[in-house]
């Protein structure tokens, strides 16, 4: 579903090496090998997305705005330690020393200044994007022997989300429960996510997302539960006034953005229910026109609401279509969190329990 306009990236991007702890930028175009084990086998090659903003402060100084981000971060550390090996585990990075990487010596770097200040001047949206890359030459399959994180950033001006059409795709599993392998951020969850969305787009040409069901496939279809759209979370909106949060799991990724929007949504007065929801409840619900609508939640786009959901069954007939009240109190609070949530980067906004800003002079 991700689209954006006014994309520019930074010019430099950063690389630390996990054993020997040494730091390096390089041009932003700076390759990988070839014949890297991350990109034939996706040995060691997990990622994070992390929002972030830039402002000066009443001094003067440009400040770096991050929310809730200590959660990207020891999300990204169990990605990292889950790629290596067992006897590796010395060489994954506490939270801590991440944030000493990408504050103190990547955007710090005098290299990084213009494009941060030119961010502040637009007050334009940034994404940090970290990533993970063996960085020696082989064609073994083994674990990674020089693992590295790498960064790069960028800023835009707009995320296109709304309005978007999604499929629900009944024969496509994401992850397997078994492996543990769907609550972390791997590039070996993403082809499955991209796959569904062609799968989406035979049912319905201008699809943009698909939603996914457990991965047990040897139930009854309306027995399945639902998990989460094919690159972001889902919060559900009904007309008795709540809002449904699909709990964690083994088949989810925990989300950093959702867990904001929950806290604001409660700030609003809004009451949010976490909760597992079966699919044949939610074919009941739409079809009794229960269901104001569905959310998309993720980190590029913070929250946007879908336009037309198709109900599928296994066969590919459809069983119900939703569209939005777009009339209703809580389809209107939802697009006032969405406000909310990004405000709170800009210091706009009271922020709520349980959320942390984590602000540095650069």
């Amino acid at each position: 579903m991700a689209g954006f306009e006014g994309v520019k990236w930074a010019s430099r991007q950063m690389r630390y090496l996990l054993d020997g702890k040494s730091f390096d930028l390089f041009d932003a175009d700076d390759r990988v090998y070839a014949v890297s084990r991350s990109i034939h086998y996706a040995q060691f090659l997990c990622f994070e997305g992390i929002r972030f903003f830039c402002k000066k402060n009443s001094r003067g100084h440009l400040e770096v705005i991050f929310l809730n981000w200590n959660l990207n971060l020891e999300r990204f550390q169990r990605g990292i330690a889950f790629c290596l090996a067992e006897r590796q585990q010395h060489l994954v990075p506490s939270p801590e020393e991440m944030e000493h990487i990408f504050i103190r010596q990547y955007f710090k770097d005098p290299s990084m200044r213009d494009f941060l200040e030119e961010m502040t001047e637009l007050g334009a949206q940034g994404y940090l994007r970290p990533f993970t890359v063996d960085e020696e030459q082989s064609i073994g399959v083994t674990f990674a022997t020089q693992p590295s994180i790498r960064a790069v950033a960028c800023r835009y001006d707009r995320y296109l989300g709304e309005p978007f059409s999604g499929v629900v795709v009944p024969n496509l599993v994401r992850a397997v429960e078994a492996n543990n392998t769907g609550c972390l951020k791997l590039g070996i969850n993403y082809l499955m996510s991209v796959k569904a969305i062609d799968e989406a787009k035979k049912i319905l040409p201008d699809a943009a997302s698909a939603l996914f069901l457990d991965d047990r496939v040897d139930k009854k279809l309306t027995d399945r539960v639902i998990t989460e759209w094919d690159s972001s979370c889902c919060l559900f909106a009904f007309r008795d006034g709540a809002v449904v949060k699909i709990p964690e799991n083994p088949l989810i990724l925990p989300s950093v953005t959702i867990q904001g929007l929950v806290a604001i949504l409660k700030e609003m007065g809004t009451p949010v229910r976490e909760r597992d929801m079966k699919y044949g409840e939610l074919i009941e619900r739409v079809q009794a026109d229960e269901l104001v609508c569905v959310c998309s939640v993720g980190t590029a786009g913070i929250m946007n609401r879908c336009a037309k959901l198709m109900l599928m069954d296994e066969i590919g007939e459809a069983l119900a279509m939703h569209t939005p009240d777009k009339d209703h109190g809580l389809y209107l609070i939802l697009g006032e969190a969405k406000d909310y949530y990004w405000n709170i980067y800009k210091e706009k906004t009271k922020l709520p329990d349980g959320m942390r800003l984590n602000k540095y002079v650069i």
